[in-house]
């Protein structure tokens, strides 16, 4: 590690707005509660606050009673010296199913309109197919794309594979490339050999993004490091850990120790940390926050789920009275994924292969219940799998039913016009439009409830009540 230390700098991403409460609190933390912090982490010196996309979206909508939009604005505005950054799931957008390209087009500029500077695109099968036209339009709204291939191991995911991967992104047009181990499998011998490879292939900037869950990430990234890699994704150390990210301060500290320039302000770090502990205290009290969520569980290194799967399988359970059945259900998950053609567990794959593993423990038969996502993926919705998938599970998921040939997103028709017609009245604007395209059963519910929310405001304010 005596390579150049004094210019090399590796820079942080910070995750609490994002995949860290994401994957602790399944994304439970309202924009309130985080409001007041977001000027000193604008002062922070972070290369990056990964704020939205992902879950955020769909549980704001669902959950928080929040515009997400207005939330992108409102953290827009408290940290203009920060680049906001965002995950989106290529044709997926932030959805569980591929849309119409007018509309991948339009979520991508109004989203960069509305405040992100980068955007991570990947595509949960790495069919770069998935992600070329999120990629060419956030680079016309002047976005920073990072290109981004989901790890994990398997027979068919080899280092030329990814390294592969990796130069047809740089093709497009990607400024970085970034490496998200989901799941937290990566070992450090792999991120090293895996970091290499890909920086011989290409002349990008390179992210790594991992979990803690099987407790091997701080070690991964010492070595990504040595391989050279540019930015790591961690979080603030009292919402890290267990299925989060590394701790952004202990990283910084050991980095700067070893003579790497990180660029961090540390009061900013031990403020923004301080801010967030009663917050957590608050979770862990009302058991938002599960503690088995911060533990190391090493069994993930067999099962391969990573931590937002983790802990919405608790939940899953907890909501079926079936948590006695929680080992099965991991045992059967890796099974699940080898039938389905060793398919990276991120989102939505993740859930579809999860809710299967469920389904197939609790009837006590496999695939005696497949679920429509699961059907739409064998038929070809999703893109192409990694490897084939099971013919069995196949017959029985699609009957004499053909897969489709080609990209499914050519075969889907332009909606939005369409749409905006239908909630004439009710949309306010086109960022209403696309939530409702997204997640048109929540969306209607969260309008509803604004509407009532605006003519309590406003009858309140025409006619005071009296004391």
């Amino acid at each position: 590690m005596k390579k150049n230390l004094e210019t090399q700098k590796v820079q942080f991403t910070e995750t609490v707005l994002r995949d860290s409460n994401q994957s602790l609190i399944a994304t439970r933390l309202p924009y309130s509660k985080f409001a007041d912090i977001l000027p000193t982490m604008d002062k922070a010196g972070y290369y990056s606050v990964e704020c939205w996309g992902g879950a955020v979206f769909d549980v704001c909508l669902r959950f928080l009673d929040e515009d997400p939009w207005q939330r992108l604005r409102n953290m827009r505005k408290a940290m203009p010296n920060t680049k906001l950054q965002m995950l989106l799931r290529g044709q997926n957008l932030l959805g569980y199913k591929h849309y119409p390209d007018e509309i991948v087009k339009m979520f991508v500029e109004k989203s960069v309109e509305n405040g992100i500077d980068i955007i991570r695109i990947f595509d949960a099968l790495n069919d770069l197919r998935n992600i070329e036209v999120a990629t060419t339009a956030a680079i016309k709204a002047g976005a920073t794309v990072s290109g981004t291939l989901s790890f994990t191991q398997s027979p068919v995911h080899t280092l030329e594979a990814f390294a592969k991967q990796a130069k047809e992104m740089e093709n497009m047009g990607v400024a970085t490339i970034c490496v998200k181990d989901m799941a937290g499998v990566m070992t450090p011998h792999e991120a090293y050999e895996l970091i290499g490879a890909i920086k011989s292939e290409v002349k990008l900037p390179v992210v790594l993004h991992t979990h803690c869950t099987t407790g091997m990430a701080f070690m991964t990234y010492l070595k990504a490091i040595e391989a050279g890699v540019d930015v790591i994704d961690t979080a603030t150390s009292c919402f890290s850990g267990g299925t989060s990210q590394p701790a952004t301060e202990t990283l910084n500290y050991a980095l700067k120790q070893l003579g790497y320039e990180t660029g961090l302000n540390d009061d900013a770090l031990k403020e923004v940390n301080d801010y967030f502990k009663p917050i957590r205290d608050g979770y862990l009290k009302d058991g938002t926050l599960n503690p088995k969520m911060m533990a190391t569980d090493t069994d993930a290194l067999n099962y391969k789920v990573p931590g937002g799967m983790l802990s919405n399988l608790v939940s899953q359970l907890k909501a079926q009275n079936a948590m006695d059945k929680f080992e099965e259900v991991l045992i059967e998950t890796p099974k699940v994924r080898a039938d389905l053609g060793y398919p990276p567990l991120v989102t939505p794959m993740s859930q579809m292969v999860g809710v299967q593993a469920t389904n197939n423990v609790l009837s006590g038969e496999r695939y005696k219940n497949i679920s429509k996502e699961v059907k739409a993926y064998c038929r070809g919705e999703y893109g192409t799998s990694p490897a084939p998938i099971d013919p069995e599970v196949m017959k029985k998921a699609l009957g004499d039913e053909k897969p489709i040939e080609g990209r499914y997103a050519d075969t889907l028709e332009p909606i939005f016009e369409k749409t905006k017609a239908e909630l004439e009245g009710t949309a306010k604007n086109d960022e209403d439009v696309l939530s409702y395209i997204l997640f048109p059963q929540v969306t209607e519910k969260y309008f509803a409830a604004r509407k009532a929310k605006e003519e309590k405001i406003v009858k309140y304010t025409i006619e005071p009540i009296e004391e």
